[in-house]
C-alpha cells in the first residue's frame, strides 16, 4: 500500500495565476460646450423667468462642480466666451443675460437675487463667480461702455445684497492694471460702483468694503497717473455728486498730514533739536500741508508734553518735569500763538490735558503762569478764559486754582 505525504506547499492550479490590478478612475472628457448649451436651453425654455430658471437648475443633474465658470459665463453674457477673452464662443445663446439687460438697478437686481439663490444651494460656486468676475474686470477694455456700466451696477448690487462670500479684493485688485487705469476705464467703473452702492448704503459701509478690498488708503490709484492729485479727486467726485466721499477723503488726508507732522516734531523735540530748526520745520510742514493755525497749536502742545520724562508716582518730580518742559519749549509755542484766539486755544488744550491726566490735575494754574511769564499767553487771554471760558471740563476746579493769578493781574491792571 502506498501512503502519500501531503506537502505544505501550495498545490498548482490549472486555472493559472490571477493578477490583481488597481482600479483607476476614468475621468469623463470635459465638454463645457454641451453644459453651456444645456444651461442656455433652460433659460430659453423658461423665457428668461429667473424664478423658473432657478428651480429648473436646482432640479437638474448638470455637473456644476466641473463647469462652474462656464455657468457664470452663460449668466453674464448669454453663452460661452472664448478662452482668455469676453468674445462669444460657438454654441447656443440666450438674450436674458446681465449684459443684455438695461443698465438700470431695478432691471439688474433680479439677476443678483437669482445668483444668491443658486449660491445658497451650491455654495462651492462662489469660487467660480470670483473667477469669472476677476476675468471680466481685468478685461474692461474689451467691453462696450454700456456693458461696463452694467457690470458696475451688478457689482454694487452684489455687495449691497451681501452676495454670499464675494470678497471685495476680487473686485478692486484685478482692475488696478496700468493700461486700464491709464485709459480712465477704472475710474469710470468705480465711480458708477460708488454711486450705485451709496443709494442703499452708508458711506461707512462703503469704506468698510474698500478696507476689506485693501484700497481704502489708495483711492487715488483709480485715477490715471496725470490726474492722481487731491484736487482731481475732489473735482471729479464732487461733479459726480459724491460730496460725502470727497469730505471723507479730505479728512483722511488731513489726519495723515497731522500724524506725519506730529511724528517729525516728536523726533526733534525728543532729540532736543535747536528751537530755531524746529520752528523752521513747523513752518515748512504748515505750508506744505496747509494746516490751520489752530491745529498747529494743538499739535505743538501734544508733542511737547508727550516728550516729558515722567517719574512714576513721584508727583513733585512729575510737576517739575512738566514745568521744565513748558519753559524749555515756550519759544516754540510763542512763535505760533500769534493772536488771542490761538492763545485761548492753547489754554483750552492745557485745560483738557490737566483734566484728563491725574499727574497734571494740580498743575493747571502753574502751567498758565509759566506760559504768561514766558510771554506765550497775554494777560487779556487769561482773563477772558477766567471770565468767559466755555469748556466745562474741570473748569470749576481750574478757575478756583487760577484765582490768585487773576487777582494779581486785575490789581496790576487797575494800577496801570
Amino acid at each position: 500500500m502506498c501512503f502519500c505525504i501531503l506537502s505544505s506547499k501550495e498545490r498548482p492550479t490549472l486555472g493559472g495565476t490571477r493578477i490583481k490590478t488597481r482600479k483607476r478612475n476614468i475621468a469623463a472628457p470635459l465638454d463645457p460646450a454641451a453644459f453651456a448649451d444645456a444651461v442656455v436651453q433652460i433659460y430659453l425654455d423658461n423665457a428668461g423667468d429667473l424664478e423658473l430658471i432657478a428651480k429648473s437648475i436646482e432640479s437638474s443633474d448638470l455637473n456644476f462642480s466641473r463647469y462652474g465658470d462656464t455657468f457664470f459665463e452663460v449668466v453674464f453674457t448669454g453663452g460661452r466666451t472664448q478662452p482668455g477673452t469676453t468674445k462669444p464662443d460657438e454654441g447656443e445663446r440666450h438674450p436674458y443675460s446681465v449684459l443684455e439687460s438695461e443698465p438700470r438697478r431695478e432691471v439688474i437686481i433680479p439677476s443678483v437675487i437669482y445668483i444668491q439663490k443658486i449660491l445658497r444651494r451650491r455654495p462651492f460656486l462662489i469660487k467660480n463667480l470670483e473667477n469669472v468676475m476677476r476675468r471680466f474686470l481685468q478685461s474692461l477694455e474689451l467691453f462696450e461702455e454700456n456693458e461696463r456700466k452694467k457690470l458696475a451696477i451688478f457689482t454694487a448690487l452684489a455687495f449691497s445684497q451681501k452676495l454670499s462670500g464675494l470678497p471685495p479684493e476680487t473686485v478692486f485688485q484685478p482692475m488696478l492694471k496700468d493700461n486700464l487705469v491709464g485709459k480712465g476705464l477704472v475710474l469710470s467703473f468705480i465711480t458708477e460702483f460708488f454711486k450705485e452702492y451709496l443709494i442703499d448704503n452708508s458711506l461707512d459701509d462703503l469704506i468698510s468694503i474698500l478696507k476689506r478690498g485693501k484700497v481704502e488708503d489708495n483711492l487715488l490709484d483709480f485715477f490715471p497717473a496725470a490726474k492722481r492729485t487731491e484736487e482731481s479727486f475732489s473735482e471729479h467726485f464732487t461733479k459726480e455728486g459724491l460730496v460725502s466721499l470727497v469730505e471723507y477723503n479730505e479728512k483722511k488726508i488731513f489726519e495723515v498730514k497731522l500724524k506725519d507732522m506730529k511724528s517729525a516734531l516728536t523726533t526733534q523735540i525728543t532729540e532736543e533739536t535747536d528751537i530755531s530748526e524746529v520752528i523752521e520745520t513747523v513752518k515748512q510742514r504748515v505750508k506744505d500741508a496747509k494746516l490751520p493755525d489752530v491745529e498747529v497749536v494743538r499739535i505743538l502742545w501734544d508733542v511737547i508734553m508727550d516728550a516729558v520724562q515722567w517719574s512714576g508716582k513721584n508727583q513733585q518730580q512729575n510737576a517739575n518735569a512738566a514745568l521744565r518742559q513748558v519753559k524749555t519749549w515756550a519759544q516754540l509755542l510763542n512763535a505760533f500763538c500769534t493772536n488771542g484766539k490761538l492763545e485761548l486755544e492753547l489754554i483750552y488744550k492745557v485745560q483738557m490735558q490737566c483734566y484728563e491726566d491725574a499727574k497734571l490735575m494740580k498743575l493747571f494754574s502753574e502751567i498758565v503762569r509759566s506760559l504768561y511769564d514766558q510771554d506765550v499767553l497775554a494777560e487779556d487771554t487769561i482773563l477772558h478764559w477766567f471770565r468767559k471760558g466755555t469748556n466745562p471740563k474741570g473748569r470749576q476746579t481750574f478757575v478756583k486754582a487760577l484765582e490768585p493769578l487773576v487777582k494779581w493781574l486785575e490789581e496790576a491792571e487797575e494800577e496801570e
